[in-house]
């Protein structure tokens, strides 16, 4: 397996949008769930979107209503629309691919900047 790849970061002002996107290698049959992580400066890491095999998306507090996580019709890229956007928001996100034996794939993160 390989790492999900990840893009789609940048400089934003305050209230703007962004599209992360992540494409990931690991067999589309075998992947559990989908989600995108961040890491704040001097924060610990944290789920921020969650895409199921199901289809079901389950969100953290701080982003409900601004971020929607998605995927393609094939299932190899799975994204991450961020609107709204605050300095808060500012952060590395990482994309982590779960397959159905519970081995989690991490990619090496896209910068998020967001000025106000």
């Amino acid at each position: 397996q390989v790492q999900p790849v990840e893009s789609g970061g940048g400089l934003v002002q305050s209230g703007g949008s962004l599209r992360l996107s992540c494409a990931s290698s690991t067999n589309i049959f075998s992947i559990s769930t989908m989600d995108w992580y961040r890491q704040a400066p001097g924060k610990e890491r944290e789920l921020v979107a969650m895409l199921t095999r199901a289809g079901s998306t389950n969100y953290t507090d701080s982003v409900k209503g601004r971020f929607t996580i998605s995927r393609d019709n094939a299932g190899n890229m799975v994204y991450l629309q961020i609107d709204s956007l605050k300095p808060e928001d500012t952060a590395v996100y990482y994309c982590k691919i779960r397959d159905l034996w519970g081995r989690d794939y991490w990619g090496k993160g896209t910068l998020v900047s967001v000025s106000s």
